[in-house]
């Protein structure tokens, strides 16, 4: 890696700001900060946004103190909150945010940066869904998706790994700037909703982060009621588009047709899966040309 760094230089590696919000994750926040901090990424601002823990979260962030741009440990209103508040203090061109529970792949922050310095026009990037267990084990990547905004808002696919997505800060001004404190559930995926409007989602064909499965999870615990709260998110979104009335009849047959048992399944393969105009190329390494994009 450090030859990598080397033949690029230092000084021409984008910041990249990351933001950790954590309350009481003793049991896993070092494995997060590590995954990040050890990759030896020359530009990388980290934050840290701590809700007043009470368990050694604190100490554990002491350890690294002198690796973080930022840190802060006092009471928040809750996760979105916490984020808001760290990326009001970041300055990177390119932007991410990691939960305490969570890791980076090894070399993902050099796989980032290096896709938003070939392809100036891509605003925002996922990689291949991966999860961890609780030993902090890879036991899952899934399929590398394909994302549009109207498969996306009528249900194809609605789960864009948060730990796997970065995008340009410019992109985050023109939706807004902020999260929705207000959710204390699926703000990402409400962040989502408001990117769409402005860019199209690219595909990295790379490991980049992972979600890790673990007991206390709170999406987890509650996922019909993160279910409810997007479907609340899309008809809110659907309600201001032009074509709504269209738009919300696929909306409501989409809803239909994946709730069936055995064509549901399918249904959501062909969604999925089928080529269509609205798709943007997969970013992809090629040995000889470096990054591409393949359609």
């Amino acid at each position: 890696m450090a030859e990598y760094i080397g033949s690029i230089g230092k000084g021409r590696w984008p910041r990249i700001s990351l933001v950790t919000p954590v309350k009481n994750g003793v049991e896993y926040i070092e494995g997060a900060i590590r995954s990040m901090i050890c990759q030896g990424y020359p530009n990388l601002e980290y934050i840290i946004v701590d809700g007043g823990s009470t368990d050694g979260t604190v100490d554990i962030i002491r350890k690294y103190g002198r690796n973080l741009a930022w840190w802060v440990s006092e009471p928040d209103n809750g996760l979105y909150d916490a984020l808001n508040k760290g990326f009001a203090r970041s300055s990177g061109e390119i932007m991410g945010w990691l939960s305490a529970t969570d890791m980076l792949h090894v070399g993902s922050l050099f796989v980032v940066a290096s896709v938003f310095m070939r392809f100036p026009e891509v605003e925002w990037i996922t990689g291949i869904p991966t999860h961890f267990n609780e030993w902090g084990m890879t036991v899952g990547v899934g399929r590398l998706p394909r994302w549009s905004r109207a498969r996306f808002l009528i249900g194809a696919n609605r789960y864009i790994q948060q730990e796997s997505t970065f995008w340009r800060r410019s992109l985050w001004e023109r939706a807004g700037g902020r999260l929705d404190a207000s959710l204390m559930m699926a703000g990402d995926f409400e962040l989502w909703v408001r990117f769409f409007r402005h860019a199209q989602l690219y595909s990295v064909n790379a490991l980049i982060g992972g979600f890790r499965v673990h007991r206390s999870s709170l999406g987890l615990a509650n996922i019909n009621e993160c279910h409810r709260i997007h479907d609340q998110i899309i008809r809110q979104e659907i309600q201001s588009l032009r074509m709504r009335r269209i738009v919300f009849m696929l909306y409501n047959l989409s809803k239909f047709l994946l709730g069936l048992p055995l064509l549901g399944r399918f249904f959501r393969a062909v969604l999925y899966r089928l080529p269509g105009p609205d798709w943007p190329p997969i970013i992809t390494y090629d040995y000889e040309r470096g990054w591409v994009m393949v359609h």
